[in-house]
């Protein structure tokens, strides 16, 4: 069976800058990536869900805008953080990388381990209930991360292994390899769990339910994807356990723990 040869779009488009312009940011063009553009299109819709929610929900009348700025920062301070851990010794030996910080490059889970305590913290501060708006961060966070993969797609990066499957695709960095497409059979399961939170909502038995089984779920489906993904990844057991597999497992048993807790009305993230 051939296999489908991709052709990546990873820059969207160019522009030429003015004159005047172009003698401030000293370049005449610019290039938008798709990658980028992904990422700030499910970060404007997500952040226009999370103020409509909390609105509605919480009846705050309108979330601050330093709010998402605080989980920006705590994001991609966490998410490369993360990143540079799982080759500490590359890092270590070559340091003039770590200021490169604007080139790809980032850990899913870094930036989630980083965000919730700033989220938790921002929120007992400004006194508004934990719980609920975590529900309403879940939906955010599988609005962004599911373009972002769409982005990922686009810009030709982590993709799978290789594959003799149906489904396998030839990226123009695989040279002529057919691999498995990780980045699309993320976002699909992503919009999956997304459309499952939604269902429930409908049905919500207790505040904070959304958010634990957005990272039961998410933990569960990351672990079964890391078996397909192709790059080198950092092992905790070589070729067994990955970085990823083991956070999500760590996750999944805390987020079970809670869960427990929360239906059983013995623990209250609220204030």
């Amino acid at each position: 069976m051939k296999k489908l040869q991709t052709h990546m779009h990873p820059e969207l488009f160019t522009f030429q800058l003015p004159y005047y312009l172009s003698g401030i940011f000293n370049t005449h063009q610019v290039t938008i990536y798709t990658y980028a553009f992904c990422i700030v299109i499910g970060t404007l819709v997500a952040s226009l869900y999370t103020k409509w929610r909390a609105k509605k929900d919480l009846e705050i009348k309108n979330l601050s805008n330093n709010f998402f700025y605080l989980i920006f920062i705590a994001g991609f301070v966490g998410g490369k953080l993360f990143f540079y851990l799982e080759k500490p010794s590359y890092y270590w030996n070559n340091p003039n990388l770590l200021l490169d910080n604007f080139s790809g490059g980032f850990v899913f889970y870094g930036s989630f381990i980083t965000i919730i305590p700033i989220v938790i913290w921002y929120l007992k501060k400004h006194k508004i209930a934990i719980s609920p708006m975590l529900d309403i961060l879940a939906i955010t966070t599988l609005i962004v991360h599911s373009i972002g993969r769409i982005g990922c797609f686009n810009a030709g990066c982590c993709y799978g292994a290789p594959t003799n499957g149906s489904f396998g695709m030839i990226f123009p960095t695989t040279h002529n390899i057919a691999v498995h497409p990780t980045q699309l059979y993320e976002a699909i399961t992503l919009i999956i769990i997304l459309l499952i939170l939604l269902v429930i909502k409908k049905r919500q038995q207790f505040s904070g339910q959304l958010f634990l089984l957005y990272v039961s779920f998410y933990a569960i489906s990351r672990a079964v994807l890391e078996l397909f993904r192709g790059d080198k990844r950092g092992y905790i057991i070589n070729n067994y356990l990955s970085h990823s597999q083991l956070i999500a497992l760590l996750i999944l048993i805390g987020a079970s723990y809670f869960y427990i807790k929360l239906k059983t009305k013995k623990f209250n993230l609220k204030i």
